[in-house]
Order: structure tokens, then C-alpha cells, then sequence
């Protein structure tokens, strides 16, 4: 199937890795062109390196989105670069329960996951609104649903982005621009695969006790950039406002 990508332009933020990397592979696969956004200079020209193995242009931004000058630089060169598909990926996660949170663990939470989206897609607004066309794309978190008693910081900040999407959606109508989340569940990350190695478990055995859901997996990053990908396209023009959950099913599962 043809997701009508070709040609069009993408900020994938935190891309340099992850669930962010492969977003932006996928992208560049279906001939849209990628800006990869990180803080890590090496691993981002990596995934540049691979998205223009696709034949479209790509390119790095370098900048920390927790800072307003940071945001603002990325912005520019997102407008410099033509974006018309903003994927708000960055957001840090911490552990910490209702008895060690502090102040500053809620303001990181809170910089890095809502202040950090809300800053870049301010910023591009102008612009999209320019083109008629755009797309504006948030990752939350199945914390939103269920909120998880050792990342009481983080399950709040996602939460507030999926509120910030909604708001979005209905500040942009009209417009031709629209606003989604998809809130993934557990995704299998090499740190998660050494976990089970050490425990001596099969990843698959290991994702039924630490993650189950009705599919018996952990999610993979490329489950989320498929959910991405539908999103950003005109196939989903009539999608506006919603949260996508990609976890298995694990929300709402006993």
C-alpha cells in the first residue's frame, strides 16, 4: 500500500535511537524525507546515514528540547528543511515512587515530555498552517491509562500530552493540519533483553510475566512506527485528536 509519504518532509524528534530511529527508517523506506533530531551527534548521522540509503534527503539537528533556545534551533531548521510531519519522540523517563519523587523530578518530567513538544510544535505552527497540510504526531505512554505506581512523575507528564493532542486538534480545525498520540506499551529494548539474559529467562518467556498482554509479546519499535507512519499520512486524514494505544493489549488486562 502506498501511504502517499513520497515527497513530503518529517522532524522525527529523538531519533537517534529507538523507538525515534525507527520511525524515522520507516519514513525514509516510503520516500519521505527525515530531519533526525538528537543530543548524541554520532548515533544520529547513523540513522541519517541509513534514511538516505532510501534515496530522500536527510539530515541531523543536534539540540537539547529541554531548553527554550534548544527547542527554538530545532524549530528553525525543521522550517529550513521544509517539515511538514512533526513526530514529538523525545521525552525522558525516571523511576520514582510517591515516596522518593521530588520537585525536581516533577519538573523534569514535565520539561522534557510536554514543555519540550509544546515548544517545537508552537514553534512550527506558522509554517504548517503556510502549507494547508501537516501533521502534528505526539508519544505517550500506556501510563496514561494505567498509571504506574514507580513513575508517578512520567505517568503524569504523558498524560498531559495526550490532553495537549487534544487541545491541539481542536485549536487546528479547519486548518488541514491534525494532532494524534500513540501511547506505546512495554517495548523490547536491548537493556530489557539482558535483563531476562541475566534472569537466565527467554526473552518471550520473560515478556509473558514482566509485560502480559493478549498478544504474548513484548512491542517492538517498529510496532510504533507502523502506528506512526498511518498517522502521519493523507490515508488519515479523517483521524484527528485520538490516542492510539499500541500495547498489546495490555491496557485494561487483569
Amino acid at each position: 500500500m502506498d501511504l502517499q509519504l513520497a515527497g513530503r518532509a518529517a522532524l522525527v524528534t529523538g531519533s537517534s535511537g529507538g523507538i525515534g530511529a525507527a520511525v524515522a527508517a520507516l519514513l525514509a523506506a516510503e520516500g519521505c524525507d527525515v530531519l533526525v533530531h538528537g543530543r548524541n551527534a554520532a548515533a544520529a548521522e547513523e540513522v541519517t546515514r541509513r534514511a538516505a540509503e532510501h534515496g530522500v534527503r536527510a539530515d541531523v539537528v543536534l539540540g537539547d528540547l529541554g531548553e527554550p533556545d534548544g527547542a527554538e534551533r530545532v524549530a528553525a531548521a525543521a522550517r529550513d528543511f521544509g517539515v511538514h510531519i512533526l513526530v514529538n519522540n523525545a521525552g525522558p523517563f525516571a523511576e520514582h515512587d510517591w515516596d522518593g519523587v521530588r520537585d525536581a523530578h516533577w519538573r523534569a518530567a514535565f520539561e522534557g515530555n510536554v514543555l519540550s513538544a509544546a515548544r517545537v510544535t508552537q514553534a512550527l505552527l506558522p509554517s504548517l498552517r503556510a502549507h494547508g497540510w501537516g501533521r502534528v504526531i505526539n508519544v505517550g505512554s500506556r501510563a496514561v491509562r494505567t498509571p504506574l505506581p514507580n513513575m508517578v512523575e512520567y505517568s503524569a507528564a504523558k498524560a498531559a500530552v495526550v490532553n495537549m493532542t487534544t487541545s491541539l486538534a481542536q485549536h487546528l480545525a479547519g486548518t488541514g493540519i491534525t494532532a494524534n498520540c500513540v501511547s506505546p506499551g512495554v517495548i523490547e529494548t536491548p537493556s530489557m533483553r539482558r535483563m531476562f539474559e541475566e534472569r537466565g529467562e527467554p526473552v518471550a518467556e520473560g515478556a509473558a510475566q514482566y509485560a502480559p498482554n493478549p498478544v504474548g509479546r513484548l512491542g517492538r519499535a517498529e510496532d510504533i512506527a507502523g502506528a506512526v507512519l498511518y498517522l502521519a499520512s493523507p490515508l488519515a486524514d479523517y483521524v484527528n485528536g485520538i490516542e492510539l494505544r499500541v500495547d498489546g493489549g495490555i491496557t485494561g488486562t487483569p
